[in-house]
């Protein structure tokens, strides 16, 4: 068996995780953005196009729910912080490919927000394949990742 790390923020030195202690932290302006893709077929492209999703309108939908999963990110992620978020933009934008979907979160506290980011594209995708699911059965989420963030310690970082 190996020695557990003790480089890692989030693991105590017997090797069981923990929550970090951010009291002494400074807070500071920080920003982070998320990026993710819903793969679709040609019919749920063109029924979003033209506003036939049976369900309804399936990109305002998603922009709430990425909204709403973003303020509840510590409530799904158990080692993340309970922070203030106080801004979140969310854009859908359908490609031929399916949606694009990129979320920018902004917070003035002690931690990063890029988890909050990371759920709120994640959750608003997931809502788009649970609008256009009786459309298209083989809508999948691809590519979800953090393209961007600022603030902090660790300094502003971007995707090349």
């Amino acid at each position: 068996m190996t020695e557990p790390r003790t480089d890692l923020t989030h693991v105590r030195p017997d090797g069981t995780a923990h929550m970090v202690d951010v009291t002494a932290k400074q807070i500071t302006a920080r920003s982070a953005t998320a990026v993710g893709t819903v793969l679709l077929d040609a019919a749920a492209v063109t029924a979003l196009r033209h506003g036939a999703v049976p369900k309804g309108d399936a990109l305002a939908v998603a922009r709430i729910a990425g909204i709403q999963a973003a303020k509840r990110c510590p409530d799904l992620i158990p080692l993340a912080h309970p922070i203030g978020v106080h801004g979140v933009e969310v854009d859908l934008e359908v490609q031929d490919d399916g949606v694009h979907l990129r979320a920018t979160c902004r917070t003035a506290d002690r931690t990063g927000i890029e988890m909050e980011a990371l759920t709120c594209v994640t959750v608003a995708a997931l809502t788009v394949i649970d609008m256009v699911k009786a459309v298209d059965r083989h809508a999948r989420i691809t590519d979800v990742r953090v393209v961007a963030k600022s603030g902090g310690r660790s300094g502003d970082w971007s995707e090349s």
